[in-house]
């Protein structure tokens, strides 16, 4: 990304974490601008990689998706074909919902998702019959307090 945010910008952005289907006249009526100078200006966020998509959120509870489990990971192996199988195994997953490599005293964090622990264990167990984990941490969310919130621009 080589655009530099102005005040607008940052205006619709805020606008558009709280409801990405605001329409386009709206939008414009909410950050003060017209509709096609606001439309140029998504134009610009998409191109550039500002706005990388829309999605809903959608309230887990009624998915029955109500675990949420955070899970830490420890290896030996840092070797990028290591790496590569790791990647493709985690994201071929499809309730592991965030994936991060991360500093400290391990590796990386897996933010899961699932129906139950039975639901929870049997991803627990795909993970480790296809990859060699050193160290596998698990917490269990017991209530999610602020999930999803905007990025403060």
């Amino acid at each position: 990304m080589d655009q530099k945010l102005d005040q607008i910008d940052r205006s619709i952005l805020r606008a558009l974490q709280q409801d990405a289907s605001l329409s386009q006249r709206d939008l414009a009526e909410q950050v003060g601008m017209s509709q096609n100078a606001c439309w140029r200006r998504l134009q610009a966020l998409r191109a550039n990689g500002v706005l990388q998509g829309e999605t809903a959120r959608i309230n887990r509870a009624a998915t029955e998706l109500d675990l949420t489990v955070f899970v830490l990971i420890k290896t030996r192996h840092h070797a990028q074909d290591w790496l590569n199988n790791f990647k493709k195994i985690i994201l071929s997953i499809p309730n592991i919902v965030d994936f991060y490599r991360i500093a400290g005293e391990y590796d990386y964090m897996l933010k899961i998702v699932a129906r139950d622990m039975n639901a929870f264990d049997a991803i627990y167990r795909q993970m480790i019959e296809k990859i060699d984990i050193d160290t596998v941490t698990s917490y269990m969310a017991m209530e999610a307090i602020a999930d999803n919130r905007p990025l403060p621009l």
